[in-house]
C-alpha cells in the first residue's frame, strides 16, 4: 500500500492506476486486521460511486509480451508478472508472442499484487475455506503449477483469467501477425492498451488501436 499512498500524498496522476484494484487491496488489508473494519469501510467509502461516473473509454484490453506466459495461460488460465507493476483498469488481457497477438482474448476475473511465491504460501492459501477465499485457493494452485513449470520464488502479481473455451473469452478467427521487423520493432515491449473491438477486426497489428 505504501507506494500507492505516496502517489496520493504527492498528488501524482492516477490515470495509469487501477483505482478499484487499489481499493480492493486496501479493503483486504483492513479485513485481515478486522472483518468488521472492512464492512465499515465498504459502507462509507465514496470511491466506487465516483468511479462509476468516469468517462467511459473503449481502450479495455491489456496486451502483454508472452514468450513464457502464453504456455502458462494455456495450461492454467493465469498471467504472472513482477510485483509492483502498474496497470490501467482493463477488462481483457491479450498475449503477444512469436510476432503475433494470440487469438485468445481472456477476460480478467481477478488479480492480486505482491503475492509471496513459495510452497509455504501455496499451502496456506490452499487451506482457506469458503467461497470468500476461492481466489486464494486458485492462487495457491497457480503457485504450484508455475513452480512445476520452472518459475522461481519471489513476489509476483497474478491475474486469474477466463480460460480457452470459456464463454467469457473472446476467440478471434486467427492470430494477428506483426509484420514489422528489426531491433525494437516488437508490437509490445512491456505492455500496451488497445480496444478489443480493434482486435476483432484487425488483419495485422497495424490495424490495432
Amino acid at each position: 500500500m505504501r507506494p500507492f499512498r505516496n502517489r496520493l500524498a504527492h498528488h501524482d496522476s492516477l490515470l495509469s492506476q487501477d483505482v478499484l484494484f487499489q481499493l480492493e487491496e486496501m479493503l483486504t488489508l483492513a479485513e485481515w486486521m478486522s472483518p468488521g473494519a472492512r464492512t465499515w469501510l465498504e459502507r462509507h467509502e465514496k470511491v466506487s460511486d465516483l468511479y462509476r461516473q468516469r468517462p467511459i473509454t473503449p481502450i479495455d484490453t491489456l496486451v502483454v509480451p508472452a514468450t513464457e506466459a502464453w504456455d502458462l495461460y494455456e495450461n492454467n488460465g493465469i498471467y504472472i508478472c513482477p510485483a509492483g507493476r502498474n496497470f490501467r483498469p482493463s477488462k481483457y488481457l491479450a498475449f503477444y508472442a512469436n510476432k503475433e497477438i494470440k487469438p485468445t482474448i481472456a477476460q480478467i476475473l481477478y488479480h492480486r499484487d505482491n503475492v509471496e511465491w513459495t510452497t509455504t504460501e501455496a499451502a496456506r492459501l490452499s487451506t482457506l475455506p469458503g467461497d470468500a477465499n476461492k481466489n486464494d485457493r486458485k492462487i495457491a494452485a497457480a503457485i504450484t503449477a508455475s513452480q512445476a513449470a520452472g518459475w522461481t520464488g519471489g513476489r509476483y502479481q497474478i491475474f486469474l483469467l477466463s480460460r480457452i473455451g470459456d464463454p467469457r473469452t473472446i476467440e478471434l478467427k486467427a492470430a494477428i501477425p506483426h509484420l514489422h521487423s528489426g531491433r525494437g520493432s516488437a508490437f509490445v515491449q512491456r505492455h500496451r492498451y488497445v480496444s478489443h473491438h480493434s482486435l476483432q477486426s484487425a488483419k495485422d497489428t497495424s490495424d490495432v488501436k
